[in-house]
């Protein structure tokens, strides 16, 4: 079934939201603990605290989540982005409620989650959509198009320098400089790098032999272990190219390039991402909400290179404590409210299709 797309991206982060919530708990237990009762008529509000990681590109989006969640209901949520594949390790060993991932569980961390739920199954449940920006600093150079196939070239060490003819042919006209390529990569696993490369590996078969996954694969450029060593990386150096997620290049002032699928250079953008969600299907079992991207859409006018995030927890299995507060929190950020405070800091709004159900798999917890 396909999507009908309904959400937007909004043009600039959210700022008065961007207060930063403390960074994750060490503790290895599933207990959270009661801090005193809200007044708050929202009915998602719940009482304590509870540590959650993963997903750096939603890491802007959940600052404004708890940052807001923690105004009106008093409760607090301490969300460490150490990226996808760290926060599905954390809450596979218990140390979190949920974790944050920017693609949904393969079959082998499915049945991990599931072992440590005990008394259930866990669950993947869409948070957010948004782009996968590539991102570039050349001295000189202020707009950039750029097909798949150099794409693929360039991160693999293919292309080095910045005036090769395959650059030049989607860059008519532009004054591009003879400086080398340096590639900045996610060094530790990430949901993003698992978007970026099932998009290459769709895109141009032929080119593209690194395969896809959470872990880099590549031996070319430099790695950085999150989205803030990557955006770091990048502005330090002349020639630079990387992958992030539209909010953080919108939130740092990055460049990012244009892709040309062979209908003319698309640039990230409400109607472009809206276009790329619209063409996913789902696979959805039960409260188990999982989305099928199109990461080979070459349709004129859509941006292929998207990533929806999930949030991971356990359908029945979570500590009493824990239960009513992740409830609380998801049901939350999946309101209009949550929504409309991750469209404002440039993320998309999930198609109301998803969304029912998305709040639906977040009212079953239990």
């Amino acid at each position: 079934m396909k999507l009908h797309r309904t959400g937007a991206i909004a043009g600039i982060a959210l700022a008065s939201l961007l207060a930063i919530s403390a960074c994750g708990s060490d503790n290895t237990d599933d207990t959270a603990s009661s801090s005193g009762s809200s007044s708050s008529a929202n009915p998602n509000c719940a009482e304590g605290q509870l540590a959650a990681s993963g997903s750096s590109a939603q890491g802007t989006a959940m600052n404004a989540w708890t940052t807001a969640y923690a105004k009106e209901c008093g409760a607090q949520i301490n969300y460490s982005p150490t990226g996808s594949g760290s926060g599905i390790k954390d809450f596979t060993a218990g140390k979190v409620a949920f974790a944050g991932s920017d693609s949904s569980l393969k079959d082998e961390e499915q049945t991990a989650a599931d072992a440590r739920c005990k008394t259930g199954k866990a669950i993947n449940i869409p948070g957010i959509a948004t782009a996968v920006a590539i991102v570039f600093n050349v001295n000189g150079v202020d707009k950039l198009a750029l097909d798949p196939a150099t794409i693929s070239k360039i991160f693999q060490g293919q292309i080095t320098t910045w005036n090769d003819p395959a650059i030049a042919k989607t860059n008519s006209g532009a004054k591009l400089p003879a400086t080398a390529i340096s590639v900045v990569f996610r060094s530790k696993d990430s949901g993003t790098t698992d978007n970026f490369t099932k998009f290459l590996d769709a895109q141009t078969p032929e080119t593209w032999k690194l395969g896809t996954g959470k872990g880099w694969k590549g031996k070319t450029g430099t790695g950085a272990p999150d989205s803030a060593g990557v955006v770091s990386a990048l502005t330090g150096k002349d020639g630079s190219i990387a992958y992030v997620d539209a909010p953080d290049a919108k939130k740092n002032n990055l460049k990012a390039a244009g892709i040309d699928t062979g209908n003319g250079a698309v640039e990230i953008s409400d109607d472009t991402v809206g276009k790329a969600i619209a063409a996913a299907t789902q696979d959805f079992q039960g409260n188990n909400l999982k989305l099928k991207l199109n990461y080979g859409l070459k349709d004129a006018g859509a941006y292929p290179a998207v990533l929806v995030t999930y949030e991971i927890t356990c359908e029945k299995g979570l500590s009493a404590d824990q239960t009513k507060l992740t409830k609380g929190f998801l049901g939350y950020l999946l309101s209009d409210a949550g929504q409309t405070a991750a469209a404002d800091a440039g993320y998309s709004k999930l198609p109301s299709e998803v969304l029912t159900k998305a709040q639906a798999a977040a009212a079953a917890i239990a």
